[in-house]
């Protein structure tokens, strides 16, 4: 991991713009969330930001255990820690990965160079990484950041992760040391940090739940409505966290109806395209029909007067049809021949079984016949390719006519 590569500032308003800049960022520099869930990782952000002013929301580069890198969003700064009636301040990274809200966050504690963690320790591993059942037991949308830094804080508090390193002192001067119970530093081990340098104070005033009683001398008015004003808080803290679970359950609702549109809004669209494009087909079929119309239309035209002399007795059959060129003229002639070669064949067939042909005879007509007929029939489908090349032709000259 490096350093992160931009830092807003602390102020409530430019948190909200800082947040909404990066997560809307598009192309090659963008985060790698979805938009379904950017606006919920916003919204968890600010209200964390919000219990918590000392976590800032960043951006920084994240590299997997595989060595892949990736650029995410992680909140950096500390978090409270009661312990023994003082409260301390411990530096955490709050890693949002690409899965978030769906999977818990990653966590890691943030020694300083003066500061060691504890080993071993129930939550914390050797690299930092933290891991408490909150984390184990995550279930979205129920679980958020805020509940989540609360148990930590609560986790640490019974066994702290972190303890500054004795320097030597050339005056050396009796220091107290703090006692687990089980297993006692020795004299000259280790202490609790306290984070005297730095972002870090050495000790914070401990929040109001955890002071102590007060004396007899405090005034009863004081005391009364000091403990109304943390009951008030605490009757508020609690319906602004209601609130916020009904508003997140409310949020996955309208992100899973959002979906079933986006998913009939790709159906729709679907089923347009195919509209369209039988729109095409039958508009080109249209134009095949139209052509062919012209043609029919212009033959009538032209047969028109011969009509005139069909109740007359001097019609010549051979004279009544007449071919528009020679591929048509000689695919009737061949079509003729083979019709009429069946019907000799057919004769022959008769003649035979009446016995006015003899078989032999019958044999070699039925021959010469044959290859009569099978000269004719390729002679017609040679005709008839030559025809269908001609027809392509002028019917790509028409629709240039149309077109233009």
């Amino acid at each position: 991991m490096v350093p992160p590569s931009s830092t807003p500032p602390p102020n409530s308003q430019r948190t909200l713009q800082f947040l909404s800049s990066v997560l809307s960022q598009r192309g090659p520099s963008s985060l790698p969330y979805t938009e379904d869930t950017k606006w919920l990782i916003r919204q968890h952000l600010l209200s964390l930001v919000s219990d918590y002013p000392s976590l800032e929301p960043k951006t920084a580069t994240f590299t997997h255990n595989d060595g892949r890198s990736v650029n995410l969003l992680q909140a950096d700064g500390t978090i409270p820690m009661p312990f023994r009636g003082v409260t301390y301040n411990i530096p955490v990274i709050i890693w949002f990965m690409e899965s978030y809200p769906r999977y818990p966050p990653a966590v890691y504690v943030n020694p300083t160079r003066d500061m060691i963690i504890k080993r071993p320790h129930p939550h914390v591993s050797p690299s930092g990484l933290v891991s408490i059942p909150y984390l184990h037991n995550w279930i979205y949308p129920s679980s958020n950041l805020v509940d989540f830094v609360v148990n930590l804080s609560s986790a640490f508090s019974l066994d702290p992760p972190l303890y500054s390193q004795r320097r030597p002192n050339p005056n050396p001067t009796p220091s107290p040391s703090i006692n687990y119970g089980h297993h006692p530093p020795p004299p000259q081990g280790p202490r609790l940090a306290h984070f005297a340098a730095g972002p870090y104070p050495q000790r914070v005033q401990p929040p109001k739940q955890l002071q102590a009683p007060p004396t007899s001398t405090d005034d009863v008015a004081e005391v009364y409505k000091r403990n109304a004003m943390n009951k008030l808080a605490e009757m508020v803290h609690g319906d602004i966290i209601g609130m916020r679970k009904a508003r997140e359950v409310e949020m996955e609702g309208l992100f899973s109806a959002q979906a079933v549109l986006r998913r009939r809004e790709e159906e729709t669209n679907k089923g347009l395209k195919e509209m369209q494009d039988e729109k095409e087909a039958l508009e080109q079929q249209l134009q095949f029909v139209s052509m062919n119309t012209d043609v029919l239309d212009s033959w009538i035209r032209e047969n028109e007067g011969k009509t005139k002399n069909l109740g007359k007795n001097n019609v010549n059959v051979d004279e009544t049809i007449h071919c528009v060129d020679v591929l048509s003229k000689q695919m009737l002639d061949c079509t003729a021949a083979d019709l009429a070669i069946k019907d000799a064949v057919y004769s022959l067939d008769k003649a035979v079984q009446n016995g006015a042909v003899s078989f032999d005879q019958y044999l070699r007509n039925v021959r010469l016949l044959s290859r009569e007929q099978f000269l004719h029939k390729a002679t017609a489908a040679k005709v008839k390719e030559a025809q269908m090349q001609a027809q392509v032709a002028n019917m790509a000259s028409r629709i240039s006519h149309f077109v233009s």
